[in-house]
């Protein structure tokens, strides 16, 4: 199935693309069986759907609508209108993407407090630091050795 959908995509998405990062063209961003399909404009992204639809039915293949999602990337976010099969695309304000939490504002302000909690909660973990027996400071040492202080 990989290989079908390595085709499709590549055979659906040729011809479009002004999305560079490091000077490379990049349609799609893939994952195991997820991919995310990357675009400036609406305009362009809704082709880029219409034509993979297209594609896919020579392969015999669907998009789950249900399970796609859309988001815009912009430091003034606003809802972006694609549709498929007459239906409209669910709108998302975040998603986790390989353990990272990619926001619609482009900032990592949940990124970060979820590293944070993280933190707290692994340094929970080493709370017998705080309530064992030993010397005062070696405590104060390993501290300083776990967390830079």
């Amino acid at each position: 199935m990989e290989y079908i959908s390595e085709c499709l995509t590549r055979e659906a998405l040729e011809g479009f693309g002004d999305f560079k990062i490091g000077g490379q063209i990049i349609h799609t961003v893939k994952y195991a069986d997820d991919f995310v399909l990357l675009a400036k404009e609406e305009k362009v992204l809704q082709d880029m759907i219409d034509k993979l639809i297209e594609i896919g039915r020579c392969y015999g293949t669907e998009m789950n609508v249900e399970k796609t999602k859309v988001m815009r990337i912009s430091r003034q976010p606003s809802p972006v209108k694609i549709m498929i099969n007459q239906k409209q695309l669910e709108n998302v304000e975040s998603f986790k993407y390989l353990v990272r939490i990619l926001t619609n504002d482009g900032r990592c302000t949940c990124e970060i407090k979820c590293r944070i909690a993280m933190a707290k909660a692994a340094f929970n973990k080493k709370r017998t630091l705080f309530t064992s027996a030993l010397d005062l400071e070696l405590r104060k040492k390993l501290v300083k050795c776990y967390f830079g202080a």
